[in-house]
Formats: structure tokens, C-alpha cells, sequence
């Protein structure tokens, strides 16, 4: 497994993308462990309705596709089996979808070291 730390201002982009998101049917959220994905998100009157993702894409929404995310985090997120969302967010707004509806391909990505492959992993594009 790849372990980053996240820094604050991923942490603060994080924070904006789920309160957009949440703000779009009024729910609320709860930001999980460093080992587990990111939110669970609740609607109006507080009932959990799903799992949330948040991946940080510096660029603007025209200019974000393809946009990447780690299968493993698809697989983490559909492990919660309830309604998993990625949501990726832009510079200038967010791109969210549900993980059944999502399509693309996979392919190898990471740091070239053949030394050592924790560097590389499994990415997901759509196209």
C-alpha cells in the first residue's frame, strides 16, 4: 500500500469538495481515519446515505478529464457497498459521480523505480 500524508491544503481542498457536495441535498458529513476513505455522508435528517472519496485535480473543470483515481480506491469505496461517490476536486468547482456509472481504463502509474515497486499502482482514467 502507498501511504501518503496529506497536506493541509489537500486537507482544506478535501474540506471544500464535501461541503459542496453535502450542500447540494442539504446532508452533512463525517471525515473517517487516515487508513480508510475519506466521508460518510448522512442527508437532512441525519441517516448515513453513502461513502464519499474526495481526489484533489489542480486544474479547472474544462481542462480536469481524464480524471485519474487509484483502483484501489474504487475497490475500498464499493467494499462499503453503500452508494460509493467519488468526487474530484477542481480549481474551480467539483466533479463527483457515482462508482457503478463510472467507465474507463486501467493502467500501471507511480514513480519508475525497479528497485522498488510500492511506488507504482493500479490507476483508473475514464475517457
Amino acid at each position: 500500500m502507498i501511504k501518503r500524508k496529506e497536506r493541509k491544503e489537500d486537507l482544506i481542498r478535501e474540506e471544500k469538495a464535501i461541503e459542496t457536495f453535502v450542500n447540494l441535498f442539504e446532508g452533512s458529513y463525517k471525515k473517517l481515519g487516515p487508513n480508510d476513505i475519506d466521508f460518510r455522508i448522512h442527508d437532512k435528517e441525519g441517516k448515513l446515505i453513502g461513502y464519499v472519496e474526495v481526489k484533489g485535480r489542480m486544474r479547472e473543470i474544462a481542462d480536469a478529464y481524464p480524471l485519474p483515481v487509484a483502483a484501489r480506491k474504487i475497490v475500498k469505496l464499493c467494499d462499503k457497498k453503500l452508494h460509493p461517490i467519488l468526487i474530484w476536486a477542481c480549481v474551480d468547482g467539483i466533479i463527483w459521480g457515482k462508482v457503478e456509472r463510472i467507465t474507463g481504463s486501467a493502467y500501471i502509474a507511480g514513480k519508475e523505480d525497479k528497485f522498488d515497486l510500492k511506488k507504482r499502482e493500479l490507476m483508473h482514467s475514464n475517457k
